[in-house]
């Protein structure tokens, strides 16, 4: 037996007990007579003590010779510690050895293998089974382990039941590009990883399964971002004989049980508000509603002078800053430069202070009196104290950089505290968006999503005034999960494709087995899909999703610790029939 305790467990209570430990030592500190070394497990740590008057020459020379992260076991006996640490729950004991085993040298860490470490990320990236031995990654990784666990829990009390589907599918052409896997045996054919299980839930719906869930590994060959993994896991579920309200109903019963339970908070509130209303008050689909700070429309109340910039826009939109009237020049200028970097792409702004006497002064003072600068006031919701920020120009660009710079002033005012949470849903999106670069309509979502009944006429004359069956959660101005309610009938899926730009044979050569299934009694069916990594993330109180992750890819797509993706030898190629032609 290599131990008959962990590290974290030895208390007052076992003082005496001759015990057996083993781990990593975390470090040692000599004072020649007296050698005290922090033995540390995935528990915690354990002070051990080898002592002259105690411990013999032999020993001693053998404790001197450990290094950081050397693997040993050891047999002792628990004493009382004379210089107690109560910042750990071992603190009041150590172990006086009177057995040493090195199970395993090491070499000296690239990295301190500490919680304030001096390793920077692209190090700890290379060396990831090292920096799992820190508490941050590795308890963030037992968080995530027990959220999942959570969720299996609650969805199994409903009924739902867990199914795996298959990693090796076929392409599509809606959505992010896929990952493709060639077939060697099936020469110039290829399989696809999956982007989401959707089309086989939907099967096993029509398979009568009524209630499934699946965490599974989604995979999606995109532009990455700073917190996006090529690979990514969702609690992926679906649900027969049901309507919209029944579906948020489960998901919002999923939210508070993980929420009370991780956190003992009691989340009462839901609020739901439609994508158009979203777009209108916070310039995003996924709004932070921890804080105020909604957009004001200014248009109406600020196109009536002679200020061009105002007047040639297609929107004019403030928002007020809470208390940062005695914003000084400086600051502002810095404001200024923010939104005019190429990430935001603002050609300025114009700022107006509310102050504190009721009077107000504005950056534009030559254009506009007190009574409009009262109405901006009215309109944007501010007070006297506030600061109004206002961006003008194209609406759907204007929109984004406002909602940036609000995102941005909500961070530095420290409005987005990690430990309050404040959920949303976002609901009646658009069906379709238009995409100037292939000149015809796609699915917002998917194409297996349903129009709301009362929009399908729309879809011959103006389809992109159609509104999804689709709804999104939105967690502290985080999209945590997603879905709809499907299309159950072949009828609705072809005209779907019609207007997607399938031609029928094209539709029955790419989604033909779904069709098909259809045919034999479709029940209607929805369901929604969790991003796990982030939801963690935000439960855990970070937006940063790699520390949740055991062994993440870098932000160009790549694991730096085992050097992939890499390159093939030519016999692996000409076994998969596949010839390199690599341009530039």
């Amino acid at each position: 037996m290599y131990r008959s305790h962990n590290c974290g467990e030895l208390r007052a209570a076992d003082i005496n007990k001759e015990v057996t430990l083993a781990g990593w030592v975390q470090k040692s500190r000599d004072k020649g007579f007296m050698i005290w070394v922090d033995l540390r497990d995935r528990y915690g740590i354990t002070q051990l003590i080898f002592d002259e008057a105690r411990t013999d020459e032999n020993m001693m020379q053998r404790a001197r010779s450990l290094g950081r992260e050397y693997v040993v076991q050891i047999k002792g006996t628990v004493i009382e510690r004379e210089s107690k640490n109560l910042n750990i729950p071992t603190g009041e004991i150590e172990v006086l050895v009177n057995e040493l085993t090195i199970l395993n040298e090491a070499q000296l860490p690239p990295f301190t293998i500490e919680d304030e470490t001096d390793g920077g990320e692209d190090l700890r990236m290379k060396y990831r089974y090292l920096d799992i031995r820190r508490n941050p990654v590795k308890n963030s990784l037992l968080f995530r382990h027990k959220v999942t666990q959570e969720v299996r829990n609650y969805l199994s009390n409903l009924d739902f039941c867990e199914v795996e589907t298959p990693y090796l599918i076929k392409s599509t052409p809606e959505g992010a590009r896929d990952f493709v896997v060639p077939s060697r045996m099936n020469p110039g054919q290829f399989y696809a990883l999956p982007q989401s299980p959707q089309t086989f839930k939907q099967l096993l719906m029509v398979g009568g399964l009524d209630r499934y869930f699946q965490i599974v590994k989604c995979f999606r060959d995109e532009d990455l971002r700073a917190d996006r993994q090529p690979e990514f896991t969702q609690i992926d579920c679906e649900m027969s004989f049901i309507e919209q309200e029944d579906i948020l109903k489960v998901f919002e019963g999923l939210t508070r049980h993980l929420l009370k339970t991780i956190h003992n908070i009691d989340i009462t509130q839901f609020p739901r508000i439609t994508y158009d209303e979203a777009m209108a008050k916070y310039g995003n689909d996924k709004p932070d509603i921890r804080f105020g700070m909604e957009f004001g429309e200014l248009n109406a109340a600020a196109q009536h002078k002679d200020f061009s910039v105002f007047n040639h826009a297609e929107l004019v939109v403030g928002i007020a800053v809470p208390d940062a009237a005695s914003y000084t020049r400086k600051q502002i200028d810095a404001l200024i430069d923010w939104v005019k970097r190429p990430q935001v792409g603002a050609s300025g702004m114009v700022y107006c202070k509310c102050e504190l006497d009721g009077t107000f002064k504005s950056s534009v003072d030559k254009f506009y009196d007190q009574a409009d600068l009262a109405k901006w006031a009215e309109v944007t919701g501010a007070k006297a104290g506030d600061l109004i920020l206002i961006l003008s120009g194209p609406a759907n660009k204007t929109r984004a950089q406002l909602s940036a710079l609000r995102m941005e002033l909500a961070n530095r005012l420290g409005l987005r505290q990690p430990n309050e949470f404040a959920p949303l849903w976002v609901m009646d999106f658009p069906l379709l968006e238009w995409d100037d670069e292939t000149g015809r309509y796609h699915a917002m979502h998917h194409p297996f999503t349903s129009p709301k009944k009362e929009d399908i006429h729309l879809l011959d004359s103006e389809p992109g005034k159609v509104r999804a069956n689709a709804y999104d959660l939105v967690l502290n101005g985080n999209e945590i999960g997603g879905g709809s309610i499907r299309i159950h009938d072949k009828e609705t899926q072809a005209l779907m494709f019609k207007h997607l730009g399938f031609t029928t044979a094209e539709a029955q050569e790419q989604f033909g087995f779904l069709m098909n299934a259809f045919q034999y009694g479709a029940p209607p069916h929805g369901g929604l899909a969790f991003g796990l990594d982030r939801l963690v993330a935000i439960l855990g109180g970070q937006e940063t999703i790699r520390d949740f992750i055991a062994f993440p890819k870098n932000n160009a797509g790549r694991d730096v610790m085992i050097d992939a993706p890499a390159t093939i030898d030519n016999a692996q190629l000409d076994e998969l029939s596949l010839v390199l032609n690599i341009k530039g």
